[in-house]
């Protein structure tokens, strides 16, 4: 069983940016994809955007391309979602999970972004 843990969650102004890691423990992933999702206030969770273990090809939500990365260390078993341009809309709880057959598998236990105007 893999277990999962984000950090670095914290409060920034808008535009501003932030990085979160998620570090994964207990199992290879090299035959899984990682991926991010968040649930803001009042809404449903979300897809971010999810990287492959073994290659490290990359897909975004239109909502968050072309300011939010996601890579990933597999020396350290570590997946990183660098959030750039933030915005007050981008304020949520983010969530890793293990990513199997197209649905998160195993979610760590997330970690807030809170994003001032």
């Amino acid at each position: 069983q893999v277990q999962l843990v984000e950090s670095g969650g914290g409060l920034v102004q808008a535009g501003g940016s932030l990085r979160l890691s998620c570090a994964a423990s207990g199992r290879t992933l090299s035959t899984y994809s990682m991926g991010w999702f968040r649930q803001a206030p009042g809404k449903e969770r979300e897809f971010v955007g999810r990287i492959t273990w073994r290659g490290g090809s990359t897909y975004y939500a239109d909502s968050v391309k072309g300011r939010f990365t996601i890579s990933r260390d597999t020396a350290k078993n570590t997946v990183y979602l660098q959030m750039n341009s933030l915005k007050p809309e981008d304020t949520a709880v983010y969530y890793c999970a293990v990513i199997a057959n197209s649905s998160p598998q195993v979610w760590g236990q997330g970690t807030l972004v809170t994003v001032s105007s």
